[in-house]
C-alpha cells in the first residue's frame, strides 16, 4: 500500500494525512457515520462537491471491480455513507457484510472525515455553473418521497429542504451568494480536497477529462487502484461507463432506482452535458462567478476547477 513521501523534488518533509476535527450535519449530511466506518486498506472513497461526475466514477471503479460486468449494481453497492438516510444501523452493516473490495461515496470536506492512510480516495469535481444546473435538476425534479426521507427522517439537524426555484438563474445566484445554499460550501469542499492533493492515496479527477477521454481516464483509475485490466473485457468495460449505457441502465446507479425523482432514474441520470448555463447567465452573473472563484480557490484550483487537465 502507498506510504507518504515528499512530492518529488520539492524537499518538503512528508505530507500528514488530515484529522478530523469537526462534525458536519444537515438535512443531508451526518459526518458522524465515518466515525464507526470500519475501514478495509483496499477500500475505495469517492468523493465530490454533489453531481460533479460521482456516479460516473462510481460506474467505472465498479466496472474495473466487477471485469465488465453489465448488471452491477452500483447505488446498491456503493452508498453515500454521510447520507442521513437510510440510517447508519441500516447502512453500516450492509457495507460490513460486503466480500467483494468496496467503494463508497462521500459529500464531505476533507476536515468532517475520518481519514484513512491506506484506503484510496478519487475526487471528481465539475465547473460549479455546470455543477448548479444539474443540482437544479435534481432538485426540481426531487417527488413528495424524496422530500419525506430527507426532512422527515429523525435525526434532521437544522432546516428543512425546501422546493427549489424554478428559475436556473435565479437558482445559481443564490447558490453563489450564499456559499451553496440550499446545500453546502463548493468551495470549502474544493479546497479541503486540494490541498491533500500530494498523498500518495489521492487521486483528482475531472468531469472534462472523463469526457475527453474516457478509456485514458479508466486506465489511469485502474492504474491508481492497483487493479489490473483485461484487454479483452476493457472495451467492455469502456461501454459499460458511456453516458448511453448509464442512461439505459438508470435504475442501477440511482438510488432506490430513482424511485425519488419524477421521471425515475432517467431524471437522476440527465443529459450528462455542460455549458446549459451559457444561455442563461448575464455576462456580469458570469463575470461575478469567476471573480469569486478566483477569491476563493486560488488562480491553479480555479482554472482546473472550470477546464480540467494537469493538476500542477
Amino acid at each position: 500500500m502507498p506510504t507518504h513521501t515528499a512530492p518529488a523534488g520539492t524537499g518538503a518533509p512528508p505530507p500528514a494525512p488530515p484529522k478530523k476535527t469537526r462534525e458536519i450535519q444537515s438535512h443531508h449530511f451526518d459526518s458522524t457515520v465515518w466515525n464507526d466506518f470500519q475501514f478495509r486498506d483496499d477500500d475505495v472513497i469517492i468523493g465530490s462537491y454533489a453531481k460533479s461526475g460521482t456516479t460516473w466514477t462510481q460506474q467505472v471503479v465498479g466496472q474495473l471491480i466487477f471485469g465488465g460486468d453489465p448488471d452491477v449494481p452500483v447505488a446498491d453497492i456503493s452508498p453515500w455513507l454521510d447520507l442521513r438516510v437510510p440510517p447508519r444501523a441500516v447502512k453500516l452493516p450492509a457495507v460490513e457484510a460486503q466480500a467483494h473490495r468496496r467503494f463508497v461515496k462521500t459529500h464531505l470536506p476533507v476536515d468532517a472525515l475520518v481519514f484513512s492512510p491506506e484506503a484510496r480516495y478519487i475526487y471528481v469535481t465539475r465547473d460549479g455553473r455546470d455543477i448548479v444546473w444539474s443540482l437544479h435538476n435534481h432538485h426540481t425534479t426531487a417527488n413528495a418521497l424524496f422530500y419525506e426521507l430527507i426532512n422527515d427522517t429523525p435525526g434532521r439537524v437544522g432546516p428543512p429542504l425546501d422546493r427549489p426555484d424554478p428559475d436556473p438563474r435565479s437558482y445559481f445566484l443564490t447558490w453563489l451568494e450564499r456559499d451553496g445554499h440550499p446545500f453546502w460550501s463548493f468551495w470549502e469542499n474544493l479546497r479541503t480536497w486540494w490541498a491533500i492533493r500530494h498523498l500518495p492515496n489521492i487521486m483528482l479527477l475531472h468531469y472534462n477529462d472523463l469526457k475527453t477521454d474516457l478509456p485514458g481516464q479508466i486506465r489511469r483509475i485502474a492504474s491508481f487502484l492497483d487493479i489490473g485490466i483485461d484487454e479483452d473485457a476493457f472495451p467492455r468495460i469502456v461501454r459499460h461507463c458511456s453516458f448511453d449505457h448509464m442512461k439505459a441502465n438508470a435504475s442501477r446507479a440511482a438510488p432506490l432506482g430513482g424511485v425519488c425523482w419524477d421521471g425515475g432514474g432517467g431524471s437522476f441520470i440527465h443529459k450528462g452535458t455542460n455549458g446549459r448555463w451559457r444561455d442563461a447567465l448575464t455576462p456580469a452573473d458570469v463575470a461575478a462567478y469567476e471573480q469569486r472563484a478566483l477569491a476563493e480557490l486560488g488562480p491553479d484550483l480555479a482554472r482546473w476547477m472550470m477546464h480540467g487537465g494537469p493538476t500542477d
